[in-house]
């Protein structure tokens, strides 16, 4: 890494293809509390404040505007990409597990305690996206 990448670079967005971006953005948005960010709204597109970062939701014609149109996403395909969302406390985690399924959701893997001293649930978004929620101990965040 040389000084300027590691002084302006950060990851700033996230994106997953959605097959109803209005749906899959307010699953998200009421499970874990992140507002939309209307200004970024289109016809193709929802954004959430994701805490200094934006998870973006792309309808389908997202695909050919990206150069991505011989590569959509197919039926059966494994999961290659998954994001993970930190919350404040181990009795949280279990609050969202218990959420996800009533909005929609499944779990994949029950809240459990980790052998890197977190609370953590593997989950399931209404269009099968797979995410995590996790509460690490200590440090308090993935970089420290």
């Amino acid at each position: 890494m040389n000084d300027m990448t590691a002084s302006t670079t950060r990851m700033a967005y996230a994106n997953v293809f959605a097959k109803d971006i209005v749906a899959l953005s307010g699953f998200y948005s009421e499970l874990l509390g992140l507002p939309e960010l209307t200004g970024r709204r289109s016809a193709i597109y929802r954004c959430l404040d994701a805490g200094g970062m934006e998870f973006g939701f792309n309808a389908a014609p997202a695909y050919d505007l990206l150069g991505l149109g011989a590569r959509k996403a197919r039926q059966g395909d494994g999961v290659s990409v998954y994001f993970t969302f930190e919350v404040d406390s181990p009795s949280q985690v279990d609050r969202i597990a218990a959420a996800a399924e009533y909005l929609g959701g499944q779990i994949v893997k029950q809240p459990y305690d980790t052998i890197y001293n977190a609370r953590q649930v593997v989950l399931e978004d209404p269009e099968g996206h797979v995410f995590r929620v996790n509460h690490r101990r200590a440090p308090a965040t993935p970089a420290a």
